[in-house]
């Protein structure tokens, strides 16, 4: 799904990420977790062609982003309240999302039922714009457009930010569903190591823009990326 070769990005002189070789099969849920300033926001904006590398490429079912827009098609991210469009309602939004998609209305009404619960009443029927949701209810319109597109890849930028306990539980369990029933790929960042060895199979730890961890995830992960970052003190 994902082939990362010789990817670099700089700023002046400082190097913010660097990671040589980097693939990502379809199917797979993808967790990527590191300190501030590791790069991982960068490698998503790379894969997203939202900046150009310094060096290297990244392709996307064998297309370089950069070069190629035909992964668009099959690819639903969201990074942050940027991707949201604040004078819409989420209603609005959900339809204008699916209208890119090819989805007639009725499609995208239908889509939007299994996310009630992890809206919690709190998002569809308030006749209110987006921009004046509160910022996690802002989160989960942005989570939702992602998943009702039915894209082969979804990308989530630290998704449990801003979320209250209980929504962190329902979106845990609604992206281990997803994963499960869907057969999507999933790359999904996080501060929070123990929702991301939850949901993911496969994770990669950054640190200072390189990659220092690539591990399938199993019942000793947590410990480990624990251990990890507790060296870093």
């Amino acid at each position: 799904m994902i082939d990362i070769n010789q990817l670099s990005k700089k700023y002046g002189e400082q190097t913010v990420l660097n990671i040589t070789d980097l693939q990502i099969p379809s199917g797979q849920t993808f967790g990527l977790v590191g300190n501030n300033g590791a790069g991982k926001t960068t490698l998503f904006s790379l894969i997203l062609d939202l900046i150009e590398p310094t060096t290297g490429e990244v392709k996307n079912k064998g297309n370089v982003v950069s070069k190629d827009e035909s992964w668009k098609k099959h690819t639903a991210a969201f990074v942050d309240e940027q991707f949201l469009i604040g004078y819409l309602t989420p209603e609005e939004y959900f339809h204008f999302i699916g209208g890119l998609r090819g989805m007639k209305k009725e499609a995208v009404t239908t889509a939007l039922e299994p996310y009630k619960d992890f809206f919690h009443g709190e998002v569809l029927g308030q006749k209110k714009y987006i921009r004046d949701l509160s910022k996690g209810n802002q989160k989960k319109v942005g989570i939702v457009g992602t998943l009702i597109s039915n894209t082969d890849l979804v990308i989530l930028d630290e998704p449990f930010a801003n979320l209250d306990p209980t929504t962190q539980i329902r979106l845990k369990a609604l992206l281990k569903q997803e994963a499960t029933n869907s057969g999507k790929t999933f790359l999904i960042s996080s501060h929070d190591l123990q929702h991301l060895t939850e949901v993911c199979n496969r994770i990669v730890v950054l640190h200072k823009g390189e990659m220092v961890r690539d591990v399938t995830t199993t019942t000793a992960t947590l410990k480990e990326l624990e251990q990890f970052f507790q060296d870093q003190l």
